[in-house]
């Protein structure tokens, strides 16, 4: 790791130098949809309307072991509904920052669902499907996440013909800077989708960016992980992909490869990434765990940490805040370490603010780092 300070500074003035082409770029994202309802978990009730949370993870985790062979009772209180979904949320950051945005995904259909509504805002927007559902439990130690995915089933290559038109996707996708397909593993169809992009020849030979994640892999087998890792490659012959993943994706990547897992420090974590690199067929691969981010590529590995945030707002889609950052410095000709430090930067004033950042914004926390004792 180079000297943080230096990074930043460096970013700073390359986000200066570089800010007005922001406006003229354009990004292709899909092609999922949630709408996303945050919750805290009830630990003990004061009255009607106070209460405290349960703290942690492992201690609802201890909740519910303790309720084996019994039964018990967890209240949940909602605290928000909100866009969700990685393809969602990555584009409405990526709006925030004055990318112009089309997205196509599950947001609704035939009528869009109300909480999309920023984000058809701020680009185009095609939806093909009704939107999953998530219950996001926000706890000190991270998040559970509980799922309703039946209606990302319609997420198909036949519905996207249908519903938007083939040519229409090819116009919207040759016409972008970035690419971004995400949320592998909750769109079912999704491989199929890349095959049929592939078959039929619709991308453009322009030298766009691509940016891939999978989201939590460890419910699909091991075939499809490897078949989906085998189509990246092959979008390698049009464009330059990346594949990003949180720490939990590396390490069930790194089973699958046989990589062994090393250590959680960032040192440690920059050796599994060199090493999942080697198995990889892709151009960058960028890791994020909560307190730093990574990249590798052929020529370097670097990591850089990440804004102190000591009581966050919120976390979900931190990491597709992260993304959206780090993929903005790439388009912008900026170096893979400096779009990692755009990266943690977009995801620190997010989780401390719970809104996604204005170019102005990362301008400021670039400049005003927070320590330890503001």
């Amino acid at each position: 790791m180079a000297d943080s300070s230096s990074i930043r500074k460096q970013c700073l003035e390359e986000l200066n130098r570089r800010e007005a082409s922001v406006t003229e770029l354009k990004a292709f994202v899909g092609l999922d949809g949630f709408v996303d309802e945050i919750i805290h978990a009830v630990d003990k009730r004061e009255d009607a309307t106070t209460f405290q949370r349960i703290p942690s993870l492992s201690a609802l985790a201890e909740r519910i072991a303790g309720a084996a062979g019994h039964s018990t009772n967890i209240e949940l209180v909602p605290q928000k509904i909100k866009l969700g979904g990685n393809g969602p949320i990555l584009a409405n950051a990526l709006g925030a920052f004055g990318v112009g945005v089309t997205y196509v995904g599950a947001l609704g259909h035939p009528n869009l669902h109300p909480v999309f509504a920023p984000l058809a805002n701020k680009g185009d927007v095609y939806s093909i499907a009704e939107p999953a559902h998530t219950d996001a439990l926000e706890f000190s130690d991270g998040k559970l996440m509980l799922g309703k995915m039946t209606p990302l089933n319609d997420v198909t290559w036949d519905n996207i013909a249908k519903r938007m038109g083939r040519s229409s996707f090819q116009e919207k996708l040759r016409n972008s800077h970035l690419v971004s397909f995400v949320n592998w593993t909750m769109v079912p169809y999704l491989s199929d989708i890349w095959q049929a992009i592939l078959d039929e020849e619709m991308l453009a030979d322009s030298g766009q960016t691509a940016f891939f994640d999978l989201c939590d892999p460890e419910k699909r087998n091991n075939d499809d992980i490897l078949e989906a890792m085998n189509l990246l490659g092959r979008f390698r012959k049009k464009l330059r992909v990346i594949l990003g993943l949180n720490e939990k994706e590396a390490l069930e990547l790194a089973e699958i490869y046989g990589v062994t897992p090393g250590t959680a420090d960032p040192e440690s974590r920059c050796a599994l990434a060199e090493a999942l690199f080697r198995h990889l067929n892709v151009d960058l691969l960028v890791i994020h765990p909560v307190a730093y981010a990574l990249v590798t590529s052929e020529r370097a590995t670097t990591w850089t940490p990440g804004p102190l945030v000591e009581n966050p707002v919120l976390t979900t889609g931190a990491g597709d805040h992260f993304n959206a950052g780090f993929c903005l410095g790439l388009l912008l000709d900026m170096s893979p370490e400096l779009s990692v430090q755009l990266g943690v930067t977009t995801s620190g004033f997010y989780v401390r603010t719970g809104k996604s950042p204005c170019i102005p914004d990362l301008k400021e926390l670039l400049a005003n780092w927070p320590t330890p004792h503001n």
